[in-house]
C-alpha cells in the first residue's frame, strides 16, 4: 500500500478509510496514517494563525490608515474572524491557540503592513496594542491613529 500512498494519495485514503472500516488492522499503512493524522492538527493550527496574522494585517491597516479604510479590508476582517471561529467549534482544544500565537502573528502582520505601506516597521507598536478578545470580537474595529 505505500506504492499508492506515494502515487495516489486520494486512492490511499480511501483504500484506507475501507480497511478501518472493514476492522482489517493488520493492513493498514500504519506509518503514513500516523504521519497523516499528525499533520491534521499542524494543519489546523497553521490555519488559525495564518487567518489571525490576516486579520491582525487589516486591524492594523484600518487603524493606521483610516483614509484607505474599504469594504474589502473589513469583508477580510469578518472573514478571518470567521474561520478562526470556525477552526475553534470544530476543534475545541485549539480554544487558547489565539492567545498562544497572537503575539507571533501580530510580528507577521506588522512587517506584512509596514512593507505594503512603504513605511517604517517602528510605525506599529513593537508589541500586539490588541488583546485577543478585542481582535476576535465581532463587534471590535480600532480607532483611527496618525502615522
Amino acid at each position: 500500500m505505500n506504492v499508492t500512498y506515494k502515487t495516489d494519495f486520494n486512492s490511499w485514503i480511501e483504500q484506507t478509510a475501507q480497511l478501518l472500516r472493514s476492522h482489517r488492522w493488520h493492513e493498514v499503512d500504519v506509518e503514513n496514517l500516523i504521519e497523516e493524522v499528525e499533520g491534521l492538527g499542524k494543519s489546523e493550527r497553521r490555519g488559525i494563525a495564518s487567518q489571525l496574522t490576516r486579520l491582525l494585517l487589516h486591524l492594523l491597516k484600518w487603524q493606521y490608515q483610516p483614509q484607505r479604510r474599504s469594504d474589502s479590508w473589513l469583508d477580510s476582517i469578518t472573514d478571518s474572524r470567521t474561520q478562526i471561529e470556525l477552526a475553534i467549534e470544530d476543534s475545541p482544544s485549539l480554544k487558547s491557540y489565539p492567545t498562544e500565537q497572537l503575539e507571533e502573528s501580530y510580528q507577521r502582520a506588522r512587517r506584512q503592513a509596514a512593507k505594503q505601506k512603504g513605511i517604517l516597521l517602528s510605525v506599529f507598536p513593537e508589541e500586539c496594542p490588541y488583546s485577543v478578545e478585542l481582535v476576535l470580537d465581532e463587534d471590535w474595529l480600532p480607532e483611527a491613529s496618525d502615522i
